[in-house]
């Protein structure tokens, strides 16, 4: 049998002199803006920098992109210690509207649902029962039909165990 070699990897070409000066700039920027938009988090200097050549300065490619996306929804924005891409403020209330799906609008979920929700996710599976013990208090019917009716838990078996009983 023969064993076929993966051929090497091209290297990254940083410099592309072999592309005319305005095409260059054009991938350069192509490149940084490409990395900031898959990237769920800030990107740093030094990992946009490593995108293209020597000559070139993180700070005017910035700059361009930035011109080129003043008539967009969204902007460039250093924050965290790195550039994220992030939507204006200004369309803030049709984001929210747009989260509408099936006749639903976007959760809103309060504090004690998101720790009922955290809990039931790092302790599963559980029973209204045990997350009652876990919260020292009693975990109300409405709130796990409000989490199972927007989809974020589901029901599993019952416990063969009865449920505990409140101390008296």
């Amino acid at each position: 049998m023969v064993r076929r070699t993966k051929a090497a990897p091209e290297p990254f070409d940083r410099e592309l002199a072999d592309l005319p000066p305005n095409l260059r700039w054009r991938e350069w920027m192509g490149r940084v803006e490409a990395a900031i938009f898959a990237s769920p988090t800030p990107v740093p200097h030094e990992i946009l920098t490593a995108l293209f050549g020597r000559p070139s300065s993180l700070d005017d490619v910035i700059t361009d992109i930035r011109d080129e996306l003043r008539a967009r929804p969204y902007e460039l924005v250093f924050v965290a210690g790195g550039w994220h891409h992030r939507t204006r403020p200004r369309f803030a209330d049709a984001i929210r509207r747009s989260a509408v799906t099936e006749g639903r609008s976007a959760l809103d979920l309060s504090s004690a649902d998101l720790a009922v929700l955290a809990a039931i996710a790092y302790l599963q599976p559980l029973t209204r029962g045990e997350l009652s013990q876990v919260f020292g208090t009693e975990i109300n019917r409405d709130r796990i039909a409000r989490l199972r009716d927007a989809d974020l838990i589901a029901s599993g078996p019952r416990s063969p165990l009865p449920a505990p009983q409140p101390p008296t």
